[in-house]
C-alpha cells in the first residue's frame, strides 16, 4: 500500500507525521508495508526528514513562510522567489508517484486538497485551516462590523464552493473536519466528513521537566509565553511579549510570578537573550532571568510550558490553539506578520472563542489577566470552551483506523 502526505506548513507537517505514525503502527500486522512518502508543499519538510520519511519532488521555503493570504506583498516576494514554477514542478511530481497507484492524504487547506484530486488517485483531507467557528458558533452567526466581513458567509460555510466541490468528488473517500461543528455544516452537501477529533491535540502529554517547586509556600501565577516559531517574525514577536510580561510584573509586584517561554530550537537563543537584558531582566543562568518578583525560563519543553502554565501570552498559531485545548485562557496581541497579523488574531479570536482575550498593546495585558483571574466562571467556561473547540486527544488513532478501513 503506498501513501503520499501532501501538507502545507510546519504545524500541517507535524499533524500528518502523526497520522503516518499512528498508520506505521496499525499496519504492522499487513501482508504487504506500507510505503510512505511526503511532499510538503510549503518549506523544506524537516519534520518528515527528521522521523526517515522520504520526500519526493522539488522542495522550497518561500519568504512567506506559506501565509500569501495574509498580504498581497507575500505573494508578490514568493512569486518572485519561484513560486509558480515551484507548484508547477510538484504538480507534476504528484501526477508522476500517482501512475503507480496509492493514496494521498492532504492536510492543511486548499492547496493541498487542489493537488490531491490532481493526482487523480483516491484521497483523503485533514481540513486544519477552517472551521465554522470562524463564522458562527452553535446559537448562529457571530456579529462582524462591516458588510465586507459579513459576506464572508454569504456561499453558506466557511468552505467555499469550489472547496466543498473538492471534497465531494467520488475519489475523496474521507474529510476529517477539526471540529464537531464544521462536520455537522460539511455533511449537508453529502461529503464524506466524519467528526474523529482534532490530531492537534496529540502528541501533548508532558514529558516530566518541573519549571515551579511543588514545595514553595505559594505556588507562584505561571504563565506560558509563546512567540511563535518562524524567524524573523518570532523576533518582533518576542519583544512584545517580553514588554507585556515587564508590564505585568510591574502591575502585580505582590504576587510571585514565573513566566515560562516555549522556544523552537532554531531560533537564535542569543537575540532572545539580548531582548530580555535589554528590557532590564538580569541573567541568572544561560536560560533563566529575574526581575524582583519574577523569574523567566527559556525552555524547548514545549508540552511540559503548557501543562503548568495557568495561562498564556502568546502571538502563535497551533501552539495558542493547543494551549487553549488544554483549558487554559490566552492573552493575545497582533503583530506586524507576515503571520501574525491583526487580521490573523481578530480570526483566531472567533476560532478559539471566549478563550482569547486580543489586546492592541503590551501595556493592555495586565489589565486583561487581571480581569481574567478575578472571573472564575470565566475561567470555568474557558475550559469547557477548549474542549469543545479543540477536542481531546487520540484523533491521529482514530483517523489511522479509518484510513487503513477505507483503503486496504
Amino acid at each position: 500500500m503506498r501513501l503520499l502526505c501532501l501538507s502545507n506548513g510546519h504545524g500541517e507537517d507535524t499533524i500528518a507525521l502523526r497520522i503516518v505514525q499512528a498508520l506505521q503502527q496499525q499496519s504492522q500486522s499487513m501482508s504487504q508495508p506500507l510505503e510512505i512518502a511526503a511532499l510538503p508543499v510549503v518549506g523544506e519538510g524537516q519534520t518528515y526528514q527528521q522521523q526517515g520519511i522520504p520526500i519526493v519532488g522539488t522542495v522550497k521555503a518561500m519568504p512567506s513562510g506559506g501565509f500569501v493570504y495574509m498580504d498581497g506583498k507575500q505573494l508578490a516576494r514568493d512569486i518572485r522567489g519561484g513560486l509558480l514554477q515551484l507548484t508547477r514542478t510538484q504538480m507534476r511530481t504528484v501526477r508522476t508517484w500517482a501512475q503507480e497507484g496509492g493514496f494521498v492524504l492532504a492536510v492543511g487547506d486548499i492547496v493541498p486538497l487542489l493537488f490531491a484530486w490532481w493526482s487523480r488517485v483516491p484521497y483523503a483531507f485533514i481540513a486544519t485551516a477552517k472551521s465554522e467557528y470562524y463564522l458562527r458558533d452553535e446559537h448562529g452567526l457571530l456579529p462582524r462590523q462591516s458588510w465586507f466581513e459579513r459576506l464572508e458567509s454569504w456561499s453558506g460555510s466557511v468552505f467555499l464552493p469550489w472547496e466543498r466541490w473538492l471534497m465531494s468528488r467520488p475519489h475523496c473517500r474521507a474529510v476529517f473536519p477539526r471540529d464537531r461543528l464544521t462536520t455537522h455544516f460539511l455533511k449537508r452537501w453529502k461529503i464524506p466528513a466524519f467528526d474523529l477529533g482534532n490530531p492537534m491535540m496529540d502528541g501533548l502529554e508532558p514529558a516530566g521537566q518541573m519549571f515551579r517547586s511543588l514545595n514553595e509556600d505559594s505556588l507562584p501565577l505561571t504563565i506560558a509565553l509563546l512567540p511563535g516559531s518562524r524567524a524573523p517574525e518570532a523576533y518582533e514577536n518576542w519583544g512584545l511579549i517580553v514588554q507585556s510580561a515587564t508590564a505585568l510584573q510591574k502591575m502585580m509586584p505582590d504576587r510571585s510570578l514565573l513566566f515560562v517561554a516555549a522556544t523552537v530550537p532554531w531560533l537564535d537563543r542569543e537575540q532572545l537573550q539580548h531582548t530580555l537584558r535589554v528590557q532590564g531582566w538580569r541573567q541568572q543562568t544561560e536560560d533563566s532571568f529575574e526581575q524582583t518578583n519574577a523569574r523567566l525560563i527559556l525552555t524547548q519543553a514545549f508540552n511540559d510550558c503548557l501543562h503548568q502554565a495557568d495561562l498564556g501570552i502568546a502571538m502563535a498559531g497551533t501552539a495558542t490553539e493547543q494551549l487553549v485545548g488544554l483549558g487554559k485562557p490566552v492573552v493575545s496581541l497582533p503583530g506586524k506578520g507576515p503571520q501574525f497579523t491583526f487580521a490573523f488574531a481578530e480570526a483566531q479570536t472567533r476560532l478559539l472563542g471566549c478563550s482569547v482575550t486580543m489586546v492592541q498593546r503590551p501595556q493592555m495585558v495586565p489589565p486583561a489577566v487581571t480581569a481574567l483571574l478575578q472571573d472564575p466562571d470565566r475561567l470555568y467556561q474557558i475550559q469547557q470552551n477548549g474542549q469543545q473547540r479543540m477536542g481531546t486527544g487520540g484523533a491521529a488513532a482514530r483517523i489511522a483506523t479509518h484510513l487503513l478501513r477505507e483503503f486496504q
